[in-house]
């Protein structure tokens, strides 16, 4: 009988022997690759966890005994184990989400999944057991290698080795690899430990040698190997990273060996102290169509033949990422001060191809997007140009450095935002909806949002050849949209996409709005109601045509795919008020709040983001009619006021 539908809880564990756990996880394994291949998903990393999860939830007591995943998209068998069994609506509205979610269980702690805050969490709540007398429950962190390259996680153990007297277990998952190959100092240690021939081949025989003498001989065993990693050091100098930390090492341990995992974990529970697990895992374990993807292991996959791993469903058209890709490789090959960086996601941003041209020309700091800011300042004042390709979500972790060490210093760095907007299926933390409210604040800031590749390919071009101030090229997730022709192109650059009869609304299309905006000028003009719709090609800073065209229409839509709390309409607003225009200002956007996981389409048309709501809103405010009143001095139409209401 398969023992996977029996576990309902993790305390469903104890009662397996260790043969029956090893047939748990290669029937986890199987079921992985069949649910995935379905959905999509994060399917590598959680091959690589089996084992580690399973050792885990057998040794703690979720969720009395925390356990925080770092990032949650190794959280898969977590949910298994606790409870979670129907994966057939993975990542869809209804269904499970893709990473840790506290309205799922109580075994969900850290719903972020941005990785390196793991260790902040884990300190932050062992400190709170400890001053309220629950100092005996534990608090375990599964990080993975590639998170250990963040700011935070230092900053975490810097403040975890100050106080010994708590019981926190942090887990190393060390797979070599972040999204791709993991980089930097601390993976070249890693790796080190990782392919130490001595250190290993003495474990071995050390392990052998005390089990041959039964539980007592383990016991032995677990209680020598912290003396023996001081004279192993002096060979292989694997620990003395930890060591100067003050905080316990255990390992390198087998990551898909339950047993000694088991041993290990129980060792590391009974310590009393902050100690640190390191367990080596591999990526798509146990499934060859991942072990040979060597870009990323099937780090996140699309519905896949579960048989050869084949994709079954892929696009036909072009992506965002790729127009990026192939319009900076051509902008580099005429300007070698043009480098690029990014935050350990070389291939997700398109930055492969950059790499592969000019290979001494791109910098890989690891998930560090704080330092990758800063550094990029730097590399201005050097003289060259940085085009830092980072997911739009991932920006917000470096706003301080794009204000005080970028913007501040009038550096000539340019951001390529990847996957911003409403992203859907990963959920809250994914949705890249922040950055146009959070960094048109910055001063002397400007943010181009295009409409289609054409314009992504000018804007980009432009962003590089300022050299005094931060600027901003910001694309959605998928496929760029047929290009729509401009009727005219204004002095400013703005380009007039389509003008109706009557001046009633201007709307003012920020990047993936723009072909939405089109389709509604249109709707409106078949009941009377003349639109204008202006893509303005740098939403910030507030083009002087917008201001023009405002004081000539009845009414101004902005459409923006971010939260329009604090976004472009906003600003837009606040220019016009400026310049002593009246004409009234509707704001649409995504809602100041976090969106579950669902589709793209499903939250646009929660947020009323669709062409048949907007149209329908549109048409009650104008109503086909023209009412002439008093407008303010150096206008030109007139306004009725009824008109001036905000979403």
């Amino acid at each position: 009988m398969p023992i996977l539908p029996s576990i309902t809880g993790p305390r469903d564990l104890d009662r397996l022997s260790s043969g029956e756990l090893v047939e748990l996880a290669a029937e986890i394994r199987a079921f992985l690759v069949e649910n995935v291949a379905r959905t999509g998903g994060h399917l590598g990393p959680n091959l690589g966890v089996v084992e580690l999860t399973i050792a885990l939830h057998r040794v703690f007591s979720s969720p009395d005994d925390p356990i925080i995943f770092d990032t949650g998209h190794q959280s898969y068998v977590h949910k298994l184990l606790t409870g979670r069994q129907d994966f057939s609506e993975l990542r869809s509205r209804g269904g499970l989400a893709g990473y840790p979610q506290r309205s799922e269980s109580v075994h969900d702690v850290v719903e972020s999944s941005h990785a390196s805050s793991s260790l902040s969490w884990a300190d932050g709540i062992s400190r709170a057991l400890t001053a309220t007398g629950r100092a005996d429950r534990h608090v375990v962190a599964v990080v993975g290698d590639g998170a250990l390259t963040g700011g935070m996680t230092w900053e975490a153990l810097n403040n975890i080795s100050d106080d010994n007297e708590r019981n926190l277990v942090i887990v190393v998952n060390d797979n070599g690899r972040s999204y791709a190959p993991t980089i930097g100092g601390m993976s070249r240690y890693l790796n080190r430990v990782r392919t130490a021939g001595m250190y290993r081949e003495m474990h071995r025989k050390s392990d052998r040698l005390f089990r041959a003498f039964g539980p007592l001989g383990r016991a032995v065993f677990r209680g020598v190997r912290g003396g023996t990693h001081g004279f192993l050091s002096r060979f292989a100098n694997n620990v003395a990273l930890y060591s100067n930390l003050d905080i316990k090492y255990l390992g390198p341990v087998d990551g898909h060996d339950v047993e000694a995992l088991i041993e290990t974990l129980r060792y590391a529970k009974d310590y009393g102290a902050p100690v640190i697990v390191h367990a080596i895992t591999e990526k798509g374990r146990g499934y060859q169509p991942a072990l040979d993807d060597v870009a990323d292991q099937f780090h996140a996959v699309g519905r896949i033949d579960p048989k050869t791993g084949g994709a079954l469903s892929s696009s036909s058209g072009t992506s965002w990422t790729s127009v990026f890709s192939d319009a900076l490789v051509e902008i580099g090959s005429r300007d070698d001060k043009v480098i690029a960086m990014t935050a350990a996601m070389l291939r997700p941003t398109g930055l492969a191809a950059f790499a592969e041209r000019f290979p001494d020309r791109v910098y890989d700091v690891g998930i560090a997007e704080q330092h990758a800011v800063a550094s990029a300042a730097g590399l201005a004042f050097g003289g060259l140009h940085p085009v830092v390709a980072i997911y739009a979500t991932f920006m917000n972790r470096a706003f301080d450095q794009v204000l005080m060490d970028v913007a501040l210093h009038r550096a000539g760095v340019t951001f390529v935002l990847d996957r911003a907007g409403v992203t859907g299926p990963d959920g809250p933390s994914h949705n890249g909806v922040w950055d146009l409210a959070m960094l048109q604040m910055v001063p002397g800031i400007r943010i181009a949002a295009p409409r289609d590749a054409v314009r992504l390919s000018e804007c980009l071009a432009e962003a590089v050849a300022i050299d005094d101030a931060a600027t901003v090229i910001r694309y959605p997730k998928g496929d760029v949209p047929d290009p729509i022709t401009a009727i005219e192109r204004l002095a400013d650059g703005t380009d007039v996409l389509a003008r109706g009869d009557e001046e009633d609304v201007l709307i003012v299309a920020i990047g993936a709005f723009a072909e939405v905006a089109v389709d509604i000028a249109a709707r409106l003009s078949a009941r009377g109601i003349g639109a204008t719709v202006i893509d303005p090609r740098w939403a910030v800073p507030v083009q002087s045509s917008v201001v023009s065209l405002a004081a000539r229409h009845r009414l101004v839509i902005t459409l923006e795919d971010g939260i329009r709390v604090g976004g472009i309409g906003t600003r837009v607003r606040q220019v016009l008020r400026e310049a002593g225009i009246d004409t009234g200002v509707d704001e649409l956007g995504v809602p100041d709040e976090f969106l579950q996981h669902a589709s793209r389409e499903q939250i646009l048309e929660d947020a009323g983001l669709t062409v048949d709501k907007i149209t329908a809103d549109i048409v009650a405010q104008v109503g086909g009619t023209r009412i002439p009143v008093a407008k303010a001095p150096g206008q030109t139409g007139a306004l009725d006021l009824s008109l001036t209401q905000k979403r």
